[in-house]
């Protein structure tokens, strides 16, 4: 059974380590179909981004609750112990390749070249050399991410719609298995909640007596994979 709604939830200990500008955090990157939403649990931050209208910033602090549409460039930055618990939309997506770093423009335009940058390589997740390939992978991601701010800084937008069309280029063959995702998580979602609607309407109430209770366990602290932004602790959703 699907979590609610067919959304995915991940605990996130934001990167500690410095990039080349000074900023400690994760990997800039975009997501092309998935909202994406940071619940902030602890500690404090700041969420950098990128649209259209330019960069911006947005303060991260216990309790605060922001979230960003397909296409906004994000970097979670670390202030001090930053922790958060992302709820994705379209839960599976991000996992099928729905998120594309902020690589230099070279690297996007070539997929095989994409693909080794982004890839933390055949060693568990959880070990050393994926924590190497985690940061080089974070740092060649600034690299194209300061690039493009500087041009929206600067009035240009043009990098940024490159970006976007380099993201659409190594998405556009995966969209016929994420409708597979969809169908069987929020799509199932909606049928269930029709059902439901339907036994009340019909006065049987027949779905009350199917009630039950889940959960789920996060991974133990060293059993946390490399992600994009931080270690994290996922939720499965089934």
């Amino acid at each position: 059974m699907n979590l609610p709604n067919g959304v995915g939830v991940s605990g996130l200990e934001v990167y500690p380590w410095a990039a080349s500008d000074g900023c400690h955090g994760g990997s800039p990157h975009l997501h092309t179909a998935c909202t994406e939403a940071y619940v902030v649990v602890g500690g404090r931050g700041e969420l950098h981004t990128l649209t259209p209208a330019g960069p911006g910033t947005t303060p991260l602090l216990p309790g605060t609750v922001v979230w960003f549409t397909p296409g906004t460039v994000h970097r979670a930055v670390n202030l001090g112990d930053l922790r958060v618990v992302v709820i994705m939309e379209n839960s599976g997506l991000p996992e099928a390749g729905d998120a594309v770093l902020t690589f230099p423009p070279e690297i996007l335009a070539d997929p095989a070249a994409y693909a080794e940058a982004a890839s933390l390589g055949p060693e568990p997740a959880t070990s050393p050399a994926a924590e190497r390939r985690a940061r080089a992978r974070r740092d060649l991601a600034v690299r194209g991410y300061l690039a493009i701010r500087r041009d929206l800084a600067a009035g240009d937008p043009s990098s940024l719609r490159e970006l976007y069309r380099a993201a659409v280029s190594l998405t556009t063959a995966r969209t016929a298995a994420w409708h597979r995702i969809l169908d069987a998580g929020p799509a199932a979602s909606l049928r269930e909640v029709r059902r439901r609607l339907r036994c009340l309407a019909d006065g049987s109430g027949a779905h009350l007596a199917e009630a039950n209770v889940r959960m789920r366990t996060a991974p133990e602290p060293d059993q946390r994979p490399f992600g994009m932004c931080g270690r994290l602790s996922p939720y499965q959703a089934t």
